[in-house]
């Protein structure tokens, strides 16, 4: 098992979360691993739950050694332009505006319904359906209350 997110993947859930998003970085030549998580309950991530990711993915990492040389290891939360994937993902968000990377096209526009794999966007009256999977979104606005 060398792959980040097969890594991440075989610990985060028993633990009470899931990988939104795996990024590597170069900082200063040295490799820089970058976890966003979410807890599974839906609820805030705190700095314990920060501290308890870092230290597992930490062990994992050295007991599996998929990236030669040193490199630091970053544990986050989602923030402000947390990446959306799963219709579970959307259905929280509904209402918001969601930066949104296709083939086709990239824009901004509220997420307006959620169905099935198919998410509906409002684009100033012009209404875009999607499937899930065929595209990339993100938060584009913070909301004023956690969801």
């Amino acid at each position: 098992m060398n792959n980040l997110e097969d890594i991440a993947g075989a610990v985060l859930p028993s633990l009470g979360y899931e990988l939104l998003e795996l990024q590597t970085q170069n900082s200063q030549g040295r490799a820089v691993i970058v976890f966003r998580i979410e807890r599974l309950d839906e609820q805030p991530i705190t700095v314990e739950d920060l501290e308890k990711v870092s230290s597992v993915l930490s062990l994992e990492l050295d007991r599996h050694d998929p990236i030669r040389g040193e490199y630091r290891l970053e544990v986050e939360s989602p923030g402000p332009k947390r990446p959306l994937k799963s219709a579970r993902h959307f259905e929280r968000m509904l209402g918001l505006k969601a930066k949104i990377r296709s083939d086709s096209r990239n824009f901004t526009a509220n997420i307006e319904k959620v169905d099935g794999e198919q998410v509906t966007f409002d684009l100033e009256g012009e209404k875009i359906v999607l499937e899930i999977g065929r595209f990339q979104a993100n938060l584009a606005e913070f909301p004023p209350t956690y969801r």
